[in-house]
């Protein structure tokens, strides 16, 4: 369950930087601003947590449960930018509340870079609890933009990153979902050692399928617009 909720956690922040990715600089940057003076402001709350309850809390149903509605409604605010994102792009007139959807990055963030505050405090026990909050704000400070300013450079076409935002938050919602299983099983796994040949098969697989569908990307829309331009000259 702990392994669940670490993918989780890592694809709400894949998530919100490819959402950054669509805004300007200095918006992502007052957003990481924000997220950097919540980290300074959490560590007295952060000291107080322990790992056993932390664990308690990842094996409590009922609070899984809840955290699994607030993924779910946050995944549902991403597809509903997404959509109303699509359609300005193909210049369509949204309703006035679809700016507030443009405007809300994520909340699921803050949990996020509250665990992982907890998580330096007890991995530096021999640092100052206010070094470890300041070391870790400026680690968000500088890391969201960051992430953000990457995204638009791997992935520049924006409805590329748009797409890529939409299957993220389905991908979120669906975690969030498994979140609310009991951990417990009922049987005793084997323990089998991890096949590396199978994994490494699926990962060059997905680069390969990731590469062929970029470049036909790069080709397509120029195949169709010298097809156009060939019809358009027969007609006259």
């Amino acid at each position: 369950m702990e392994q669940i909720i670490l993918i989780l956690m890592l694809f709400i922040a894949i998530n919100c930087a490819f959402k950054l990715s669509l805004w300007r600089w200095w918006q992502a940057g007052i957003y990481s601003l924000i997220m950097a003076v919540f980290t300074v402001l959490a560590y007295p709350y952060a000291i107080l947590q322990s790992k056993t309850q932390i664990a308690d809390y990842l094996q409590n149903t009922e609070a899984l449960q809840n955290m699994a509605v607030i993924i779910t409604l946050e995944s549902a605010l991403c597809f509903g930018f997404c959509v109303t994102y699509l359609r300005g792009l193909y210049g369509k007139k949204n309703p006035w509340w679809a700016k507030l959807l443009w405007w809300y990055p994520s909340l699921l963030l803050f949990p996020v870079v509250f665990y992982c505050l907890t998580e330096a405090i007890f991995t530096f026990v021999g640092i100052a609890f206010t070094t470890t909050a300041y070391i870790v704000a400026a680690i968000v400070l500088i890391a969201i933009p960051a992430l953000a300013k990457a995204v638009q450079y791997l992935v520049p076409e924006k409805d590329l990153r748009l797409e890529i935002h939409f299957l993220v938050s389905l991908f979120v919602c669906i975690l969030g979902l498994l979140t609310t299983v009991n951990g417990k099983t009922v049987y005793a796994a084997v323990d089998e050692p991890v096949n590396w040949n199978a994994v490494t098969l699926a990962l060059s697989l997905f680069v390969i399928l990731f590469i062929v569908g970029y470049v036909w990307s790069q080709i397509k829309y120029p195949l169709i617009q010298r097809w156009k331009e060939r019809k358009m000259k027969k007609r006259y």
